[in-house]
């Protein structure tokens, strides 16, 4: 498959975040501060800082835009610039350029505080202040805590006692947090409770990046742009979704993070039931945020939890062996990992959609890490043709036709189809049609946290989730994690390297199905 390139909007350099539909020079960052939590944490230094300086690299940050960063570190302003450019040129997807970081630098600042210091809260207004009367950012502050969730509540009270969370006249306050938004239902009430006792709803922008990643925006375009795909979208058509996300690495650092939380909570209650609400839900009216949300709300509300979860979901923990020719260590085995942990480190459920479209039809989610390789991917599997010419032929071998979607590393889509084999023998195989953005448009898709940074700077909340998605998450999660913790006994082990525990293949197999190999 291939894209035309006779049009504009696919010539080298145009930028991806700017709105063609649009005349004005509009989805650039009009003045504020980027205030940063959390700023010496990976996520900080390697995500969100490379990200600020593309936005500014694109010209999408304008000269009156400044970056706080707020830590325990006794850093001076000096200090912090030099981390910053440090993590820049490391990280930045967009060339270094000398004359836009000289703009961007003269705009930084750090606030040496911790979380419970009343003054280093008075620091940070002292600073945004000083800020709107040097650099003109007009008292528009967005706050990114890029912070465990256990620390919301002390910083987001902070913020508020110091008068920093309240909006005067035309200015604007906005909160950024990322995920997990609590580890269950009563959790997320209790965190959404104390966010939005500070910042009014529509202030509260709840990331999660995998939200920004074009392919995933992408979903809306196949399904609904495209009459090749939308009339067979349906139970008459399809026989079931499978949607993975499978990492080829261990807990990479993240140990302290990762045990007690594990798969499911880490990844399957918002990356995949977010693509499972994406692939799911009818066409919203606009891409308004309210009738996106409406949409996706009603499919995450129809989900039906099968009657025998035991039945209907694996766990399992990967073991140490070889992997890539190299010799990896156990779960059990990794440095801050107790070696009688429970936390799974890959999770597989089955879930129903009891409604008109999707009845009879199960989706398939299932994460974990040390498998065969990184792939995210959403594959929407067709039921079988009827065998009527190629009678001499057994049905299994014709495999289903397939829509997947590929939302990393390789962004792009794939169909799988049956073809003739040339010869003159009346044979049909499995075939694919490819599309990849990397092969179809000359730009380079723009990292996810540009897109969502933008997003908060410019108040456009379409890809956020609101509490309602969360609650609904967890409220289909949590029976599954509830059994778990019923059970005696370890998750059941697997080989590093492969695509999981026994007990997912026969997930799958007690359906007549077969887990999809990316």
């Amino acid at each position: 498959m291939s894209a035309d390139h006779g049009d504009s909007s696919a010539r080298p350099g145009r930028n991806l975040l700017r709105d063609p539909r649009d005349r004005r020079l509009n989805r650039i960052a009009g003045p504020s501060s980027l205030v940063l939590f959390g700023v010496t944490g990976d996520l900080a230094r390697k995500k969100l800082v490379p990200a600020v300086y593309d936005l500014a690299n694109r010209g999408l940050l304008p000269p009156s835009f400044a970056l706080v960063g707020f830590g325990r570190r006794e850093w001076t302003n000096e200090d912090f610039v030099a981390e910053v450019k440090a993590n820049v040129k490391a990280y930045a997807r967009t060339p270094f350029d000398e004359s836009v970081w000289e703009q961007l630098s003269q705009g930084i600042r750090f606030v040496q505080g911790a979380f419970d210091d009343e003054t280093a809260f008075k620091r940070l207004r002292a600073t945004l202040e000083e800020l709107d009367d040097q650099r003109g950012t007009r008292g528009n502050y967005a706050f990114y805590l890029s912070i465990p969730p256990k620390a919301f509540e002390q910083v987001c009270r902070q913020l508020s006692e110091s008068g920093l969370a309240q909006a005067e006249n035309d200015k604007w306050r906005r909160v950024v947090i990322e995920k997990p938004f609590g580890h269950d239902l009563e959790s997320a009430r209790q965190l959404n409770d104390v966010v939005e006792s500070v910042f009014p709803p529509d202030a509260v922008f709840r990331i999660d990046h995998y939200l920004g990643k074009e392919t995933v925006q992408n979903i809306l375009a196949l399904r609904f742009a495209n009459q090749l795909f939308e009339p067979l979208w349906n139970a008459n058509y399809v026989d079931h979704v499978q949607i993975t996300m499978a990492e080829d690495i261990g807990t990479g650092g993240r140990a302290g993070y990762y045990d007690g939380v594990g798969a499911a909570r880490d990844v399957i209650q918002n990356h995949l039931l977010q693509l499972l609400a994406l692939t799911a839900m009818e066409e919203p009216i606009s891409f308004d945020a309210d009738d996106l949300r409406a949409e996706k709300e009603k499919v995450l509300a129809a989900v039906k939890l099968p009657d025998d979860l035991s039945t209907h979901s694996a766990r399992g923990q990967f073991t140490g062996g070889w992997q890539g020719g190299e010799k990896v260590l156990g779960y059990l085995e990794e440095e801050g990992i107790p070696a009688d942990s429970t936390t799974e480190t890959y999770a597989a459920i089955r879930v129903d959609i009891n409604t008109r479209r999707w009845a009879g039809v199960p989706f398939y989610l299932r994460a974990g890490k040390r498998l065969g390789r990184r792939v995210t991917e959403i594959a929407v599997v067709f039921k079988r043709a009827p065998n009527l010419l190629f009678r001499d032929f057994a049905e299994d071998d014709f495999g289903q036709n397939a829509v997947v979607i590929r939302v990393q590393p390789d962004e792009g889509a794939t169909i799988r189809l049956g073809s003739k084999v040339p010869g003159t023998q009346t044979e049909v195989r499995d075939v694919t049609m490819d599309f990849g953005y990397g092969h179809s448009f000359t730009e380079s898709s723009p990292e996810a946290y540009e897109r969502l940074i933008l997003d908060v700077l410019l108040g456009e909340p379409p890809l956020f989730p609101r509490h309602n998605e969360v609650e609904l998450s967890w409220k289909i999660l949590d029976p599954f994690e509830a059994y778990w913790a019923g059970l005696d006994e370890q998750p059941e082990p697997y080989a590093p390297g492969s695509w999981g525990p026994a007990s997912a293949t026969e997930l799958l197999a007690r359906d007549g199905r077969t887990w999809r190999r990316p």
